[in-house]
Protein backbone atom coordinates (compact mmCIF):
# COMPACT_ATOMS: atom_id res chain seq x y z
CA UNK A 1 0.00 0.00 0.00
CA UNK A 2 1.33 3.41 -0.97
CA UNK A 3 2.12 5.62 2.02
CA UNK A 4 -0.27 8.56 2.20
CA UNK A 5 0.79 12.15 2.79
CA UNK A 6 -0.82 12.09 6.24
CA UNK A 7 1.04 8.95 7.33
CA UNK A 8 4.30 10.52 6.16
CA UNK A 9 3.47 13.59 8.25
CA UNK A 10 2.73 11.78 11.50
CA UNK A 11 5.79 9.59 10.99
CA UNK A 12 7.87 12.75 11.44
CA UNK A 13 5.72 14.54 14.03
CA UNK A 14 7.32 14.37 17.48
CA UNK A 15 5.20 17.06 19.14
CA UNK A 16 3.77 14.51 21.57
CA UNK A 17 6.23 12.43 23.59
CA UNK A 18 6.26 8.92 22.17
CA UNK A 19 9.15 6.60 21.45
CA UNK A 20 10.03 6.06 17.81
CA UNK A 21 9.84 2.29 18.30
CA UNK A 22 6.16 2.61 19.29
CA UNK A 23 5.45 4.89 16.33
CA UNK A 24 7.09 2.47 13.92
CA UNK A 25 5.04 -0.44 15.27
CA UNK A 26 1.80 1.54 15.03
CA UNK A 27 2.48 2.75 11.49
CA UNK A 28 3.30 -0.82 10.42
CA UNK A 29 0.04 -1.93 12.02
CA UNK A 30 -1.85 0.76 10.10
CA UNK A 31 -0.36 -0.61 6.87
CA UNK A 32 -1.69 -4.10 7.59
CA UNK A 33 -3.93 -4.87 4.56
CA UNK A 34 -6.34 -6.82 6.75
CA UNK A 35 -6.97 -3.66 8.75
CA UNK A 36 -8.64 -2.08 5.73
CA UNK A 37 -10.55 -5.17 4.56
CA UNK A 38 -11.30 -7.51 7.46
CA UNK A 39 -11.38 -5.05 10.39
CA UNK A 40 -14.59 -3.15 9.47
CA UNK A 41 -16.55 -6.40 9.27
CA UNK A 42 -15.03 -7.83 12.45
CA UNK A 43 -15.63 -4.63 14.39
CA UNK A 44 -19.28 -4.53 13.31
CA UNK A 45 -19.96 -8.18 14.14
CA UNK A 46 -18.09 -8.11 17.44
CA UNK A 47 -19.66 -4.79 18.48
CA UNK A 48 -23.15 -6.28 18.04
CA UNK A 49 -22.07 -9.42 19.91
CA UNK A 50 -20.48 -7.38 22.69
CA UNK A 51 -23.63 -5.37 23.37
CA UNK A 52 -25.71 -8.54 23.32
CA UNK A 53 -23.42 -10.20 25.88
CA UNK A 54 -23.38 -7.00 27.95
CA UNK A 55 -27.21 -6.93 27.97
CA UNK A 56 -27.43 -10.56 29.09
CA UNK A 57 -24.78 -10.00 31.77
CA UNK A 58 -26.84 -7.15 33.23
CA UNK A 59 -29.89 -9.36 33.71
CA UNK A 60 -30.55 -10.67 37.24
CA UNK A 61 -28.93 -14.01 36.46
CA UNK A 62 -26.18 -15.94 38.30
CA UNK A 63 -22.77 -14.44 37.52
CA UNK A 64 -19.79 -16.51 36.43
CA UNK A 65 -16.20 -15.89 35.43
CA UNK A 66 -13.38 -17.96 33.96
CA UNK A 67 -10.13 -16.03 34.33
CA UNK A 68 -7.90 -18.96 33.44
CA UNK A 69 -9.81 -19.73 30.26
CA UNK A 70 -9.76 -16.05 29.33
CA UNK A 71 -5.98 -15.93 29.72
CA UNK A 72 -5.48 -19.11 27.69
CA UNK A 73 -7.73 -18.01 24.83
CA UNK A 74 -6.20 -14.56 24.50
CA UNK A 75 -2.65 -15.90 24.56
CA UNK A 76 -3.57 -18.51 21.93
CA UNK A 77 -5.02 -15.85 19.66
CA UNK A 78 -1.96 -13.64 20.20
CA UNK A 79 0.41 -16.45 19.31
CA UNK A 80 -1.44 -17.64 16.24
CA UNK A 81 -3.60 -14.86 14.79
CA UNK A 82 -2.51 -11.45 16.09
CA UNK A 83 0.18 -9.62 14.13
CA UNK A 84 3.73 -9.25 15.38
CA UNK A 85 3.33 -5.47 15.64
CA UNK A 86 0.11 -5.72 17.65
CA UNK A 87 1.69 -8.26 20.03
CA UNK A 88 4.66 -5.97 20.57
CA UNK A 89 2.35 -3.04 21.31
CA UNK A 90 0.43 -5.17 23.84
CA UNK A 91 3.65 -6.18 25.62
CA UNK A 92 4.84 -2.57 25.60
CA UNK A 93 1.58 -1.51 27.22
CA UNK A 94 2.13 -3.75 30.23
CA UNK A 95 5.53 -2.16 30.83
CA UNK A 96 4.47 1.44 30.22
CA UNK A 97 1.48 1.26 32.57
CA UNK A 98 3.33 -0.70 35.27
CA UNK A 99 6.10 1.92 35.15
CA UNK A 100 3.64 4.79 35.51
CA UNK A 101 1.97 3.22 38.54
CA UNK A 102 5.31 2.28 40.13
CA UNK A 103 6.44 5.88 39.61
CA UNK A 104 3.34 7.12 41.44
CA UNK A 105 3.90 4.61 44.24
CA UNK A 106 7.56 5.61 44.66
CA UNK A 107 6.76 9.33 44.73
CA UNK A 108 3.42 9.14 46.52
CA UNK A 109 2.61 12.17 48.65
CA UNK A 110 0.34 10.75 51.36
CA UNK A 111 -2.29 13.04 52.78
CA UNK A 112 -1.33 14.57 56.11
CA UNK A 113 -2.44 12.34 58.95
CA UNK A 114 -4.69 15.05 60.31
CA UNK A 115 -6.71 15.18 57.10
CA UNK A 116 -8.01 11.62 57.18
CA UNK A 117 -8.66 8.96 59.77
CA UNK A 118 -5.41 7.39 61.06
CA UNK A 119 -6.49 3.87 60.10
CA UNK A 120 -6.84 4.90 56.46
CA UNK A 121 -3.32 6.34 56.18
CA UNK A 122 -1.55 4.24 53.51
CA UNK A 123 1.53 2.37 54.60
CA UNK A 124 3.77 0.31 52.33
CA UNK A 125 2.31 -0.12 48.85
CA UNK A 126 3.51 -3.16 46.97
CA UNK A 127 4.91 -2.27 43.53
CA UNK A 128 3.58 -3.79 40.32
CA UNK A 129 5.43 -6.76 38.90
CA UNK A 130 3.48 -7.03 35.64
CA UNK A 131 6.31 -6.89 33.12
CA UNK A 132 5.76 -9.75 30.65
CA UNK A 133 8.41 -10.17 27.98
CA UNK A 134 6.73 -12.91 25.94
CA UNK A 135 3.18 -13.93 25.12
CA UNK A 136 3.53 -16.93 27.46
CA UNK A 137 4.40 -14.53 30.29
CA UNK A 138 0.95 -12.98 29.89
CA UNK A 139 -0.55 -16.17 31.27
CA UNK A 140 0.97 -15.15 34.60
CA UNK A 141 1.13 -11.36 34.24
CA UNK A 142 -2.54 -11.62 33.53
CA UNK A 143 -4.94 -9.37 31.65
CA UNK A 144 -7.27 -9.51 34.65
CA UNK A 145 -4.56 -8.54 37.14
CA UNK A 146 -3.57 -5.66 34.87
CA UNK A 147 -6.86 -3.94 35.75
CA UNK A 148 -7.03 -5.11 39.35
CA UNK A 149 -3.53 -3.83 40.11
CA UNK A 150 -4.51 -0.38 38.85
CA UNK A 151 -7.47 -0.29 41.23
CA UNK A 152 -5.40 -1.67 44.11
CA UNK A 153 -2.74 1.02 43.75
CA UNK A 154 -5.28 3.84 43.72
CA UNK A 155 -7.11 2.40 46.71
CA UNK A 156 -3.92 1.85 48.73
CA UNK A 157 -2.47 5.27 47.91
CA UNK A 158 -5.58 6.82 49.36
CA UNK A 159 -6.43 10.51 48.91
CA UNK A 160 -3.82 12.45 46.95
CA UNK A 161 -2.14 15.45 48.54
CA UNK A 162 -2.52 18.08 45.85
CA UNK A 163 0.29 20.60 45.54
CA UNK A 164 0.83 23.66 43.31
CA UNK A 165 2.88 22.97 40.21
CA UNK A 166 5.58 25.35 41.49
CA UNK A 167 6.07 22.98 44.42
CA UNK A 168 6.96 20.01 42.25
CA UNK A 169 9.76 17.69 43.26
CA UNK A 170 13.21 18.57 41.95
CA UNK A 171 14.26 16.03 39.35
CA UNK A 172 17.02 14.70 41.58
CA UNK A 173 14.46 13.99 44.32
CA UNK A 174 12.15 11.91 42.16
CA UNK A 175 12.31 8.18 42.85
CA UNK A 176 12.37 5.50 40.16
CA UNK A 177 11.94 2.34 42.21
CA UNK A 178 10.96 -0.68 40.08
CA UNK A 179 11.06 1.33 36.83
CA UNK A 180 11.93 -0.86 33.83
CA UNK A 181 13.31 0.75 30.68
CA UNK A 182 12.18 -0.55 27.32
CA UNK A 183 14.97 -1.57 24.95
CA UNK A 184 15.00 -3.24 21.56
CA UNK A 185 15.55 -6.56 23.33
CA UNK A 186 12.83 -6.14 25.96
CA UNK A 187 10.30 -8.40 24.24
CA UNK A 188 10.39 -11.62 22.24
CA UNK A 189 7.53 -12.50 19.91
CA UNK A 190 7.69 -15.42 17.50
CA UNK A 191 6.53 -14.54 14.01
CA UNK A 192 4.02 -16.83 12.26
CA UNK A 193 2.47 -16.67 8.82
CA UNK A 194 -1.01 -16.89 10.38
CA UNK A 195 -0.54 -13.69 12.42
CA UNK A 196 -2.66 -11.36 10.32
CA UNK A 197 -4.99 -9.53 12.72
CA UNK A 198 -4.17 -5.88 13.30
CA UNK A 199 -4.32 -4.32 16.76
CA UNK A 200 -7.88 -2.98 16.52
CA UNK A 201 -9.31 -6.18 15.03
CA UNK A 202 -7.67 -8.19 17.80
CA UNK A 203 -9.14 -5.91 20.45
CA UNK A 204 -12.62 -6.26 18.93
CA UNK A 205 -12.33 -9.99 19.52
CA UNK A 206 -10.78 -9.67 22.98
CA UNK A 207 -13.47 -7.31 24.29
CA UNK A 208 -16.16 -9.93 23.64
CA UNK A 209 -14.13 -12.58 25.47
CA UNK A 210 -13.62 -10.23 28.40
CA UNK A 211 -17.31 -9.42 28.65
CA UNK A 212 -18.35 -13.08 28.49
CA UNK A 213 -15.69 -14.53 30.82
CA UNK A 214 -15.73 -11.86 33.52
CA UNK A 215 -18.43 -11.18 36.07
CA UNK A 216 -20.65 -8.19 35.41
CA UNK A 217 -18.93 -5.93 37.95
CA UNK A 218 -15.45 -7.07 36.92
CA UNK A 219 -16.11 -6.10 33.32
CA UNK A 220 -17.77 -2.82 34.25
CA UNK A 221 -14.73 -1.91 36.35
CA UNK A 222 -12.31 -2.92 33.59
CA UNK A 223 -13.88 -0.74 30.90
CA UNK A 224 -14.12 2.22 33.28
CA UNK A 225 -10.53 1.91 34.51
CA UNK A 226 -9.38 3.82 31.41
CA UNK A 227 -10.90 6.99 32.90
CA UNK A 228 -8.23 6.96 35.62
CA UNK A 229 -5.81 8.14 32.90
CA UNK A 230 -6.75 11.72 33.73
CA UNK A 231 -6.13 11.12 37.44
CA UNK A 232 -2.68 9.67 36.71
CA UNK A 233 -1.83 12.62 34.46
CA UNK A 234 -2.87 15.12 37.17
CA UNK A 235 -0.71 13.42 39.78
CA UNK A 236 2.33 13.05 37.52
CA UNK A 237 1.93 16.66 36.39
CA UNK A 238 2.00 17.88 39.98
CA UNK A 239 5.03 15.74 40.81
CA UNK A 240 7.11 17.06 37.89
CA UNK A 241 5.57 20.55 37.66
CA UNK A 242 3.91 20.18 34.24
CA UNK A 243 0.18 21.06 34.11
CA UNK A 244 -0.11 20.21 30.41
CA UNK A 245 0.09 16.43 30.92
CA UNK A 246 -3.66 16.16 31.43
CA UNK A 247 -4.08 17.11 27.76
CA UNK A 248 -2.63 13.72 26.85
CA UNK A 249 -5.45 11.83 28.60
CA UNK A 250 -8.33 11.10 26.22
CA UNK A 251 -10.20 9.08 28.87
CA UNK A 252 -11.39 11.36 31.66
CA UNK A 253 -13.81 11.88 34.54
CA UNK A 254 -13.63 8.58 36.46
CA UNK A 255 -16.74 9.36 38.50
CA UNK A 256 -18.89 8.99 35.37
CA UNK A 257 -19.31 5.30 34.61
CA UNK A 258 -19.67 4.29 30.98
CA UNK A 259 -20.65 1.15 29.11
CA UNK A 260 -19.01 -0.65 26.18
CA UNK A 261 -19.97 1.99 23.61
CA UNK A 262 -16.90 3.31 21.75
CA UNK A 263 -14.76 0.88 23.73
CA UNK A 264 -12.29 0.23 20.92
CA UNK A 265 -11.31 3.88 20.62
CA UNK A 266 -11.12 4.40 24.38
CA UNK A 267 -8.89 1.34 24.73
CA UNK A 268 -6.61 2.49 21.94
CA UNK A 269 -6.31 5.98 23.41
CA UNK A 270 -5.49 4.46 26.80
CA UNK A 271 -2.59 2.68 25.12
CA UNK A 272 -1.37 5.92 23.54
CA UNK A 273 -1.66 7.67 26.92
CA UNK A 274 0.66 5.23 28.69
CA UNK A 275 3.11 5.47 25.80
CA UNK A 276 3.05 9.28 26.10
CA UNK A 277 3.63 9.19 29.87
CA UNK A 278 6.45 6.67 29.56
CA UNK A 279 8.18 8.67 26.83
CA UNK A 280 7.79 11.85 28.88
CA UNK A 281 9.20 10.36 32.08
CA UNK A 282 12.01 8.19 30.68
CA UNK A 283 14.27 11.15 29.66
CA UNK A 284 13.74 12.66 33.13
CA UNK A 285 14.86 9.38 34.69
CA UNK A 286 17.91 9.18 32.43
CA UNK A 287 18.86 12.78 33.19
CA UNK A 288 18.53 12.16 36.92
CA UNK A 289 20.77 9.11 36.65
CA UNK A 290 23.34 11.05 34.62
CA UNK A 291 23.34 13.86 37.19
CA UNK A 292 23.77 11.39 40.04
CA UNK A 293 26.75 9.75 38.28
CA UNK A 294 28.36 13.14 37.60
CA UNK A 295 28.16 14.01 41.27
Amino acid sequence: MKTSAYIKAIAQDNSLPIEQAAVDLWLKDLANPFRWTLRPLLQFVFAVLLHLIWFIKRLPLPQFSAHGLLQTLICWFCKNLVSYEANMLILRHYTTESNILNFLIANHRPTHSGDIAPNTQPQHIAPLKLYPQTIDDMQIASFVNHDQELFRVFAEMGPWQHAPFNQAYAQENLKWNNWVSITENSFQVERKATQVLDFESAHALFMCLFCFLLKRDEYRDAINGFNLDQSMAIRIGQLVGNPTLTEMAYNKYPHYLVGPWNLGQRFLMHGFFTEYMYAFLEPIRKQANTSAIDK
